[in-house]
């Protein structure tokens, strides 16, 4: 990798590895270079990287300019972006809705070009939704596809058997993740409500607890909770009463954040 790019300053952190400002040393480009250690012996970035291949030309995700190793990591370098929900968030402490509606339907769109190609994301959270830059800065990209999975087995889709532990993260992750279900893509859209009702609130009602079964509850009975916008229980009781195998109305939901 040295030969082509070089790195200038960590910028972030994944599920597997860590995240890094490079530059192209012939053209000057800047890029994130992603490093897994292949100490590890996981394998989870050539993975990811093959997910942005089968990906690549999809709006909303972002370029992979090249894969690769050296003796002590693995390396993917791709296309540098902006700034995450998270930073946008914490700078204004809360968004206002109309803003949170219309980042709600650039993600209820990238969710349905992603599981229209068979995968389901399992990790939506605002850190792994980026802006772009320059004349991109208004479009949305998703990144960080180290725990994403077909949802399909040789054209069917799977069935829905236990999980051994959580997957995703527990502030976003869906009840039926809580229960250790198998997800699906009603799961990556109850997150996304999740996710929209922080950005819009600055804050979730279990953001501060550690223990599963209290965040469980929490969002259980966050429905009847006083103070949530009608718009996020309308949404959330839609994408909760789906089943398992059921294809998601998307142009529903896209009607429900306007």
């Amino acid at each position: 990798m040295d030969k082509k790019y070089e790195i200038i300053e960590q910028i972030g952190t994944g599920c597997f590895g860590s995240i890094f400002c490079g530059r192209n040393k012939r053209t000057g480009e800047l890029v994130a270079i992603k490093v897994e250690p292949i100490i590890n012996n996981t394998k989870l970035l050539k993975n990811e990287s093959c997910i942005y291949q089968f990906l690549s030309g999809c709006n909303g995700i972002p370029k992979v300019k090249w894969f690769g190793k050296d003796s002590a990591n693995y390396y993917m370098v791709i296309e540098l972006l902006g700034k995450s929900l998270e930073t946008f968030k914490n700078e204004r402490t809360f968004l206002p809705l109309t803003l949170t509606m219309q980042i709600g339907r650039q993600i209820v769109v990238l969710l349905q070009t992603i599981h229209d190609l068979g995968l389901v994301h399992r990790d939506v959270k605002p850190d792994n939704f980026l802006f772009g830059l320059n004349e991109n800065r208004q479009r949305i990209y998703v990144i960080d596809f180290g725990f994403c999975k077909s949802y399909l087995d040789n054209g069917h889709h799977i069935e829905n058997v236990k999980t051994n532990n959580l997957v995703g993260s527990p502030n976003y992750a869906s009840i039926n993740a809580h229960n250790f279900d198998q997800i699906s893509r009603r799961d990556d859209l109850e997150s996304l409500g999740y996710m929209l009702m922080y950005l819009h609130t600055g804050k979730l009602k279990w953001s501060n607890c550690t223990q599963q079964s209290t965040i469980q509850a929490f969002k259980t009975g966050i429905l009847h909770c006083e103070g949530v916008a009608d718009v996020f229980v309308q949404y959330l009781r839609y994408v909760r009463n789906l089943k398992f195998k059921e294809t998601p109305d998307y142009r529903f939901l896209l009607e429900v954040l306007q």
